[in-house]
C-alpha cells in the first residue's frame, strides 16, 4: 500500500493546484512506484468516492464549455490534509484558505468548477441549478498592487454581469466594493455567505 500512501501524500501536498494522472505518475515513478495513469485515475476515483477528495473540473469561461482533463483536487477533511501533508507546513495557508472556500462553496449548494481563461484562472465559478452564478478569487492577504491586480484583475477580465469576490483574511477589510468586484474577510464569509 506504499503507493497508496504515497498518491494520497501526493494529492494532499498539491490540493488546489491543477494536475493530471501523467504528472501523478512521473511523481510515483521518482517515489519508486512505476503505475500507469489509468491505475492512478481509478485510485482517485474511488478516494473521490469515500469523499476524502473532491475533483473539480476546469471550465472555459469564455468558450463555455468543460475541459476533460488536468483537474483540481480538494480534501473534505482540512485535518486528514495536513496530517497525510506532514511537518510543519507555514507556507501551506494559501492552499488551506483555498481548500476552506471551496468546502464552504459547496455546503452553500453551488455546483463548483474552475474557471480558465486565455490569459489567467478563476479560483472558482459557482453555478446553482436556477440560473445564479458567480465567481471567486481566493488569496491570503492583498498586502500590495501585484497581488491586488493578479486577484481583482482577472475578475475585471470577464466580460458578463455575474457578481464577483475575492476573499481573503487582509486585515481590516470585513466588505468592501472595487469597481464592483466586493472583497469579503474570510472569517464573515464563513458566517454569513455572500450577504
Amino acid at each position: 500500500m506504499a503507493f497508496l500512501e504515497n498518491l494520497v501524500r501526493f494529492l494532499s501536498d498539491n490540493a488546489g493546484k491543477i494536475i493530471s494522472a501523467n504528472s501523478i505518475a512521473k511523481y510515483m515513478r521518482a517515489q519508486g512506484d512505476s503505475i500507469t495513469p489509468t491505475v492512478i485515475i481509478n485510485y482517485i476515483k474511488f478516494l473521490c468516492d469515500t469523499f476524502m477528495i473532491h475533483k473539480v473540473n476546469r471550465y472555459d469561461i469564455h468558450g463555455k464549455k468543460l475541459f476533460e482533463s488536468n483537474d483540481k483536487y480538494y480534501f473534505e477533511d482540512h485535518g486528514i490534509r495536513n496530517a497525510l501533508a506532514g511537518g510543519r507546513r507555514e507556507g501551506d495557508i494559501e492552499k488551506i484558505i483555498e481548500n476552506v472556500i471551496f468546502n464552504h462553496l459547496v455546503r452553500l449548494g453551488y455546483e463548483v468548477t474552475i474557471g480558465q481563461l486565455q490569459a489567467g484562472e478563476i479560483d472558482f465559478v459557482c453555478n446553482k441549478p436556477e440560473g445564479l452564478r458567480l465567481y471567486v478569487q481566493a488569496s491570503y492577504i492583498i498586502a500590495d498592487e501585484t497581488t491586488r491586480e493578479r486577484e481583482f484583475g482577472n475578475l475585471r477580465a470577464i466580460k458578463d454581469n455575474y457578481p464577483k469576490y475575492v476573499i481573503s483574511t487582509t486585515p481590516l477589510v470585513s466588505r468592501a466594493d472595487d469597481n464592483g468586484i466586493t472583497h469579503l474577510h474570510l472569517r464573515r464569509f464563513l458566517m454569513k455567505g455572500f450577504d
